[in-house]
């Protein structure tokens, strides 16, 4: 059941994609531009910026740190007056493993910072942009929001004191968002990835099961939004399994966990 209008037809529709200098944020822009989007990419790094546009005439850079409100604000202003911002996406992430034995309150807040906080600043500056555009007739909405979130956001789990909690809060912040902004007609989406090959994820001492590249990631987000889909979970053969974890009662939960603890 497709709980979004479907977005397949991306030629000439605006998107504004933050945290898009590498990892999944840059494949999907990469994607976003190949069908025709007119995309406009936002993270810290300019020269990263810059190097995107070159390889993808047409898209549009704009530098920006997402843990800035007020610039987070400015952006979002200057992007509204040049015209509809027909969806908008949230890929900005920070991550390093922590465990409570080794707890960093840095790190802990510099996760807050980015994966979440930077969400907030975000929306802020959006959502009321969107709410007052008119209706798109190909989508029958005001426009769309894409939040990423990642499956590490499921449940708790070792090494994840400092990430999963802020993803945890994303996707607690996406199922309400739905809620308020469907009747409105603007749509949202969360996205939850597995382990994608990205420059965060190398930093993993261990295997990653079920890992898949940056442009299968995209791939993946692109059939989520031509399929209406809420949440956008990939690869489903390791995401279904985080999702039966979700359903143990903590005893069993607790059990099986601690065996990847050990391991």
């Amino acid at each position: 059941m497709a709980l979004n209008p479907r977005m397949a037809d991306w030629r000439a529709r605006s998107v504004w994609l933050v945290g898009a200098s590498s990892g999944i944020g840059r494949a999907t822009a990469s994607a976003l531009h190949a069908q025709g989007a007119r995309v406009v990419v936002s993270a810290r790094s300019a020269a990263a910026l810059d190097a995107f546009v070159d390889e993808h005439p047409g898209a549009t850079a704009l530098v920006l740190d997402v843990t800035d409100a007020v610039a987070v604000k400015e952006a979002a202003r200057t992007l509204s007056a040049r015209g509809v911002l027909d969806c908008v996406v949230y890929c900005a992430g920070h991550y390093r493993a922590m465990d409570a034995t080794a707890m960093d309150l840095g790190e802990l807040l510099r996760h807050n910072q980015v994966n979440y906080l930077g969400a907030l600043y975000l929306l802020d500056a959006v959502v009321p942009a969107l709410l007052a555009q008119p209706l798109d007739p190909r989508s029958g909405q005001r426009g769309h929001i894409s939040l990423m979130g990642s499956v590490a956001g499921y449940r708790g789990l070792p090494s994840s004191l400092a990430y999963g909690p802020t993803k945890a809060a994303l996707i607690n912040l996406s199922e309400t968002l739905y809620l308020d902004l469907r009747p409105q007609q603007v749509g949202v989406s969360l996205i939850s990835p597995g382990f994608v090959d990205t420059a965060l994820t190398r930093q993993n001492p261990f295997k990653m099961p079920a890992l898949i590249s940056t442009e299968k990631a995209a791939q993946e987000i692109l059939k989520g939004w031509a399929r209406g889909e809420f949440e956008i979970h990939f690869p489903k053969r390791f995401t279904r399994w985080l999702k039966a974890l979700q359903l143990l009662p903590y005893p069993a939960f607790f059990a099986a966990t601690g065996r990847l603890k050990q391991t």
